[in-house]
């Protein structure tokens, strides 16, 4: 259930500029095309004022650059868009948890009067939990997990055993923490199963997202760094490290032993081939594939610029000829190197 707030109760809370009416009181956000009385929208970026004069909000987040571009109640911040995400953060607190262990858990831990821990869960043996825990129905916490304060992991959850989470995790459904990584020795024609030994680390406000997988160390531990964000479907493989404030978008897969700096991204579905280490403050476009250290921070992109499907063939088949054209341009170098010794 949302709460509603007076702008002046906001801005009181949360900071920034209040122009206009702070009396206005407002109980959701909305956007700007869509937004009624009664709801805060938020203007993020330019291409959008044309949509400022028509919204039906009570009030509106705006850059300093925009406060003059509307009559409506206003808060002037430097930074709408996460100044709407805090906003919509107040007017939206979650639902108290039901305390205790529900029915049909099976707990085989003592855990802090705090836990929350819902149906038909399963807690494994020597199981640490930190305050305000909450474990929603379905989850399977393997033995020796470590959990620690106010985090939250929804229904169906699976940590295996030994792993370890930090504070104010938020951990969504279908997410395994710990399976093994792909570790296999080639025996004649056979494959000899590498036992997985190690751990996955996980810091202090990560959220992980629904059906990502990070698999555990083979010797050393799978490392997610504080503040790390992961959206649905990521597959993070064995002795991965990725550093502090790092966010990677749905569908990437980053391959064993890589490094990955700190506050980098990676678009969905990139792709990050195993033992090689990225920079901090390195982002890749969404839908590259990277096979190589990439030393230097800033933006790298692999793919394929998108064109109709006729220019694409038209161009995939030049740069066919490309090896056979260095080659002959090479030889061209070479006669006219010797054509200038012997005049």
């Amino acid at each position: 259930m949302s709460a509603s707030f007076r702008l002046d109760q906001i801005v009181a809370r949360l900071g920034g500029l209040l122009e206009g009416d702070g009396s206005v009181v407002v109980s959701q956000v909305g956007s700007l095309q869509s937004a009624k009385p009664g709801q805060i929208t938020f203007l993020a970026h330019a291409k959008f004022r044309a949509q400022l004069a028509g919204t039906g909000a009570s009030a509106v987040i705006v850059a300093p650059a925009f406060a003059a571009a509307t009559a409506l109640p206003r808060i002037v911040h430097p930074n709408p868009y996460a100044y709407y995400a805090r906003v919509t953060a107040l007017l939206n607190p979650p639902p108290s948890p039901r305390l205790g262990v529900q029915a049909g858990a099976i707990v085989h831990s003592i855990l802090p009067a705090s836990a929350s821990v819902g149906e038909n869960t399963v807690i494994g043996r020597q199981v640490t939990f930190g305050e305000n825990v909450t474990i929603h129905a379905g989850c399977v916490i393997g033995d020796g997990v470590t959990i620690g304060d106010d985090s939250l992991l929804y229904p169906r959850v699976v940590v295996y055993h030994d792993c370890l989470i930090g504070k104010r995790a938020i951990i969504h459904s279908g997410a395994v923490i710990g399976a093994d990584g792909f570790g296999f020795a080639k025996d004649g024609d056979r494959w000899q199963k590498i036992p997985q030994i190690g751990r996955v680390v996980i810091g202090d406000d990560v959220e992980i997202g629904a059906n990502t997988t990070i698999d555990r160390g083979a010797l050393d531990d799978t490392v997610i760094g504080d503040s790390v964000k992961l959206d649905n479907q990521i597959q993070i493989g064995h002795n991965v490290h990725l550093g502090e404030q790092t966010a990677l978008a749905g569908c990437v897969g980053i391959a064993g032993s890589t490094r990955i700096g700190r506050r980098c991204t990676i678009g969905g579905a990139g792709m990050i081939s195993g033992h090689l280490e990225l920079a901090d403050d390195v982002h890749i476009s969404a839908g590259s594939l990277v096979m190589r250290n990439l030393r230097q921070p800033g933006q790298y992109t692999s793919i394929f610029p998108l064109e109709a499907h006729h220019d694409w063939l038209h161009n995939a088949a030049q740069i066919k000829r490309l090896a056979r054209l260095a080659e002959r341009v090479a030889e061209l170098e070479k006669k006219l190197q010797m054509k200038g010794e012997t005049s």
